[in-house]
């Protein structure tokens, strides 16, 4: 029985404590905000001359097979049995060769976008942080992540603007219709 009215009092306590306490809560849409800072644009270009410079590759390699499947195609008939398996043997090496830079390549494109766009992601992290702290947020939402069902605009404040100016982003104006 005491244990039950020190566990009572206790409970009341923290709910009285908690409640005098205003807690700030805010929301930033990530995504948002790194599309808005110039990094990105630099990341993102030479993430798109990379993959491209992957593309053309791998286009090289296909027009070499399609070259050498055509020129078997059209000389099958003329080909002794030997040369037709040595030709056979090369078109699957090639094709072979194309799978595996493909695949390769796929996960270089990966490793190169982490190591361009990781800094950018770090340094919103980092800007996020700094004016949640500053401003004296306990939390702020990411609605960026999909992981909210529901927020109250009205309780929880935007801190976006104030991101974007700690990272010295002016928003452009709107185009014109």
């Amino acid at each position: 029985m005491k244990n039950l009215v020190k566990l009572t009092l206790l409970a009341a306590l923290l709910l009285c404590g908690s409640t005098t306490y205003a807690q700030k809560f805010g929301y930033v849409n990530s995504q948002e905000l790194i599309t808005a800072m110039p990094e990105r644009d630099s990341a993102l270009s030479k993430y798109q001359k990379f993959a491209q410079d992957q593309q053309s590759q791998l286009e090289t390699i296909q027009v070499e097979f399609n070259n050498k499947y055509l020129d078997y195609q059209k000389n099958a008939e003329t080909l002794s049995e030997s040369a037709k398996q040595l030709k056979a043997r090369d078109l699957q090496d090639l094709q072979k060769r194309f799978d595996d830079f493909q695949q390769v390549a796929e996960q270089d494109a990966q490793k190169m976008q982490q190591q361009l766009m990781g800094p950018v992601i770090t340094k919103a992290q980092d800007a996020i942080k700094k004016v949640a702290q500053a401003a004296g947020y306990t939390i702020v939402f990411d609605v960026a992540a999909g992981a909210m069902a529901y927020y109250n605009e009205a309780t929880v404040t935007n801190i976006l603007p104030l991101v974007k100016k700690e990272l010295g982003i002016v928003d452009k104006p709107a185009a014109a219709k």
